[in-house]
């Protein structure tokens, strides 16, 4: 079977492999290696990694909870349990083998799905009603069907047809609901509608499994915060915190001691972290829904009085910036425009100007995006060093992905202290497990401001 592509619009294609290859002087490996990018961002990692809540029980203990518990799930559905194993190099890691793509029956019975919900069943999620956009006219609860993805998003909602035009089969389950049930009863019922008996891909479904000890996360994402080494007792700004991963990580590495300030522009998005950090008992942490940019900075010498933050004051900030996102994984078809693919790097020097105010002399400062484009990631730490002339590039530890890649003004000695998580790329260091080069695409860039 052929391997599918991230499928993009074809100028914002263009100008993607055109960046790559104005960087290098071999382009047929340049474009023998975007294409292996694109085609590898379309399918998941192998691998699922949890974080786990070390202050509530030893890693041996949530391992063996969780082995067990996922033991019963798999037995359920005919799975045979997966493997597991903690992370021999980080203290608070999980990691699930996962396996696919498998070959699959095509069902009489299709039920369409969008974009998204398709990405999370990939991961190994099931279907809630929410997500079905079509069903048949004769699906009873109970049946099996055939599950597909939507790539042209054509298909409207209630429609009772097998869908003509783009489609991806994502696996078969077992209908919970009949289809007048989800489309003819009011209110619609919650919970879930097609239960993934047989997905492309075995993973593990996690929700509701044991919140206050795990927290599924992807690796990079772990490495993030591990690379900013927040310790007790210390001022921590995470400046785009949700969904609050990473805030619920720095609290923990902390010990829930010390003053943690999580800034995002929801409500929403802020109620989300809140959850996150009382599932796991931590309170060391402040939540704020509010623009990053438009923060109040007042003179040194103060307390937080938010909005208003004194300029200097944390010893670390962390500055997930807002981004393009195509290192996600998988992801079958993106729709983001040329304009708006152009517009990140500028929005995201408004943070770091933001974010060096912050930052106390000797403090720290850790870049981290989602993507792979170079204008978001070597660019910017190149753009951050020609106008701060106060941060200095600093070596990661732990430094488990690749380095930087090629980039005219970046030299050999500080790509290598950048981090770069290239799922598809083969030039990394020998001793790299597939667990750790297996993820999503992702970037980290760590600065420490000079003291004057």
């Amino acid at each position: 079977m052929e391997k599918p592509q991230v499928e993009l619009r074809e100028d914002v294609r263009s100008y993607l492999e055109a960046s790559f290859l104005a960087e290098t002087e071999d382009e047929d490996k340049c474009r023998q290696d975007f294409n292996g990018l694109m085609e590898t961002l379309a399918s998941p990692p192998m691998y699922t990694t949890l974080r786990l809540n070390t202050l509530k029980l030893s890693r041996e203990e949530i391992k063996d909870i969780i082995s067990e518990d996922l033991r019963m799930v798999y037995k359920n559905r005919n799975w045979d349990p997966p493997q597991i194993f903690l992370h021999p190099s980080l203290e608070d890691v999980l990691v699930i083998e996962n396996r696919g793509p498998k070959q699959l029956k095509q069902m009489e019975k299709e039920v369409v799905i969008d974009h998204n919900c398709g990405m999370a069943v990939l991961r190994g999620a099931d279907i809630f009603v929410q997500g079905i956009i079509g069903a048949p006219a004769n699906m009873m609860s109970g049946d099996m069907v055939s599950v597909y993805i939507d790539l042209d998003g054509k298909c409207l909602k209630g429609d009772m047809q097998p869908m003509g035009g783009s489609k991806f089969h994502v696996g078969n389950g077992v209908a919970q609901f009949s289809r007048d049930n989800i489309f003819k009863t009011k209110p619609t019922p919650s919970g879930v509608g097609i239960l993934m008996s047989e997905p492309l891909y075995e993973a593990p479904c996690l929700s509701d499994l044991r919140p206050d000890l795990i927290l599924a996360q992807n690796l990079p994402s772990i490495i993030c915060t591990h690379v900013l080494d927040p310790q007790p007792g210390e001022r921590i700004l995470d400046m785009c915190a949700a969904p609050g991963g990473k805030t619920t990580h720095i609290a923990s590495k902390m010990k829930n001691k010390g003053e943690v300030v999580a800034i995002d522009r929801s409500d929403q998005k802020v109620d989300k972290i809140q959850a996150n950090l009382d599932r796991w008992g931590l309170t060391c942490v402040t939540c704020h829904a509010c623009d990053a940019l438009k923060i109040p900075i007042v003179p040194a010498g103060g307390s937080v009085n938010f909005p208003e933050i004194p300029t200097e004051y944390f010893d670390r900030v962390l500055l997930d910036v807002p981004c393009s996102a195509l290192g996600q994984r998988p992801s079958l078809k993106n729709q983001i425009t040329l304009n708006s693919l152009k517009s990140y790097s500028g929005y995201q020097r408004k943070f770091i100007r933001k974010a060096v105010q912050l930052l106390r002399p000797g403090g720290v400062l850790v870049y981290s995006t989602c993507t792979v484009t170079l204008e978001e990631n070597e660019k910017q730490v190149i753009w951050v060093l020609e106008n701060f002339p106060d941060l200095q590039l600093t070596a990661q530890v732990p430094h488990l992905g690749s380095h930087g890649r090629q980039c005219s003004g970046l030299s050999k000695n500080l790509q290598q202290l950048l981090q770069m998580f290239d799922p598809s790329c083969d030039e990394s260091h020998d001793s790299m497990a597939v667990y750790d080069k297996d993820t999503i695409g992702f970037f980290i860039a760590k600065f420490t401001k000079i003291k004057s």
